[in-house]
């Protein structure tokens, strides 16, 4: 009885040492699992603020930038945690490397490229003037004498400076441009400078306001949009990959045209490369 009683134990020990083995094995290979999702996730910050690019619908975050952010990612094997900091904390995020990657309508210039790297550019825009229907204003020359709303620290308030002079006392900045739009409207100033598609969404989605936009080619020039990173990012060249993929495959110019109704000028985007 001794000897069975043994054997019995002998048998029930290993079982529950092979058990314990798979068990552990399961474990270790579902960790691998998370930590390989959360390498996977980046942390891209915006600016919810800037309509049709990013903006919030109740809690959510939408826009053709959202859109145009999900398609590169997914492109490039990554996942999107994607969170609204404001204009002027995305460019400490980014610099501080607490995000990865930036997306708010962000013009590269070579001021910027100093302290951050861009991809290769998603979208050309330039800057154009809103005001009344009733204002004589007809040109960027013709904003001089007026006082101007601008979203500070934008390539508006840049242009802006070009022709009235920096820190003019006419100009007036803001944390945004719908505040800098309130300010119009209310009659604090005579008109706003701000990217072309953003004053163009604003008349067409309220044409009770009884706006207008004043294009000026000659005060203003063309502008490209770019995904920012810290500087030295390796991701940097993943994402020119992805940007370049979805150019080619019609996915671009698919969201391009859901939100604009057009089709884009790909042909100058990848000619800026």
């Amino acid at each position: 009885m001794k000897k069975v009683s043994f054997l019995v134990f002998a048998m029930v020990t290993s079982l529950l040492l092979v058990m314990t083995g798979c068990g552990k094995d399961k474990e270790v290979s579902t960790t691998s699992k998370e930590e390989e999702s959360s390498e996977k996730t980046l942390r891209i910050v915006t600016d919810a603020n800037y309509a049709p690019f990013e903006f919030l619908e109740g809690d959510k975050i939408v826009g053709f930038d959202v859109d145009f952010i999900n398609a590169v990612a997914k492109e490039a094997g990554y996942e999107v945690k994607l969170e609204t900091v404001g204009w002027d904390p995305i460019f400490v995020e980014i610099e501080s490397k607490r995000a990865d990657v930036a997306i708010s309508a962000i013009t590269v210039n070579d001021e910027r490229k100093q302290s951050y790297d861009f991809s290769v550019p998603y979208f050309l825009s330039t800057n154009k003037i809103l005001v009344p229907e009733k204002s004589d204003i007809k040109s960027g020359n013709e904003l001089k004498g007026k006082v101007i709303a601008v979203q500070t620290g934008t390539t508006g308030q840049e242009a802006v400076e070009k022709l009235l002079g920096k820190n003019h006392k006419d100009i007036k900045k803001f944390e945004n441009n719908n505040l800098a739009i309130q300010e119009l409207l209310k009659g604090g100033a005579s008109a706003v400078v701000a990217d072309n598609t953003v004053v163009e969404e604003y008349v067409k989605n309220n044409p009770d306001q009884k706006l207008k936009v004043v294009e000026d080619s000659n005060s203003f020039n063309k502008e490209f949009y770019g995904l920012m990173f810290p500087k030295g990012s390796e991701l940097k060249s993943e994402f020119d990959k992805a940007v370049n993929a979805i150019y080619e495959n019609g996915k671009y110019a698919e969201i391009y045209k859901e939100w604009f109704g057009t089709d884009p000028d790909i042909e100058t985007l990848k000619a800026q490369q």
